[in-house]
């Protein structure tokens, strides 16, 4: 392998995650592309090298609601010699109804998806990158996860500790070349939506509000390398988050929600 940086992306078949792919292969990086959809993965990582010429991509195939998966991924780069020098945790769901009929497991793997996973996957890599003294870390969180909303029981709350866990992380290893950025996208123009079954959201709200992926990952990489903890993409949702959080106002959106 040459002596570029690396990359790796969970949930790299689709969406932030294969934007997120593209603007690293970019940069230079070669790419370690995480998700479960095998075949698809493929195909990005073969669309991705005809397109950067010398970049070397490798594929793990791995579904991160499971336990095990997150040490199946460092165990698979680890053998293969490979260092990671950019991690982004980006995979993600919508997630089951909170109070629906689903067996509390369907609900932790839930949580492993969401949350755990994101923990371990940093346990992980950061170390090394401490050693190093370098690194950059992208934890792919939500506007959502910066106020607490009726029947968001799930989504919300798991994207708030996604916030929480990067700025611990990102102020314990500031000084040792590690950033940490928990990166918080509004709506943005994925497929994410149409996966969750929320096309009519989209029809429903105005374009301004929406963004392209490729807007909300290169916000995403600029602010990890600014060192900044936490990165809410998009004017907008810049302009409204100080409103979510202020004591002043807070209460107004707590009581719409």
């Amino acid at each position: 392998m040459s002596a570029r940086l690396t990359a790796l992306i969970t949930g790299a078949s689709a969406g932030l995650g294969e934007e997120f792919a593209r603007q690293l292969a970019a940069m230079g990086c070669n790419l370690i592309l995480v998700a479960r959809r095998g075949e698809r993965l493929q195909l990005n990582a073969a669309r991705l090298q005809e397109q950067f010429q010398g970049i070397d991509v490798l594929c793990i195939e791995a579904d991160l609601r499971r336990t095990e998966a997150p040490e199946q991924v460092y165990t698979a780069v680890r053998e293969r010699g490979w260092q990671v020098d950019y991690l982004v945790n980006n995979a993600g769901a919508s997630g089951p109804d909170f109070f629906g009929d689903q067996a509390w497991s369907d609900h932790l793997a839930y949580l492993r998806l969401m949350q755990t996973s994101v923990a371990e996957l940093c346990h992980c890599f950061i170390p090394a990158m401490v050693g190093r003294g370098f690194g950059r870390v992208i934890n792919v969180s939500s506007a959502l996860g910066r106020i607490a909303l009726a029947n968001n029981c799930h989504y919300g709350p798991t994207k708030t500790y996604v916030i929480a866990l990067s700025e611990a992380l990102g102020l314990s290893v500031k000084n040792h070349g590690v950033h940490v950025t928990a990166l918080c996208p509004g709506l943005t123009h994925t497929d994410f939506h149409a996966t969750a079954g929320l096309d009519d959201l989209k029809q429903s709200t105005p374009s301004f509000i929406w963004y392209s992926a490729e807007t909300v990952v290169r916000e995403g990489l600029r602010a990890v390398e600014k060192g900044r903890l936490v990165c809410v993409s998009g004017r907008f949702y810049r302009w409204l988050d100080p409103l979510l959080q202020s004591v002043w106002t807070r209460w107004m959106f707590l009581r719409a929600g």
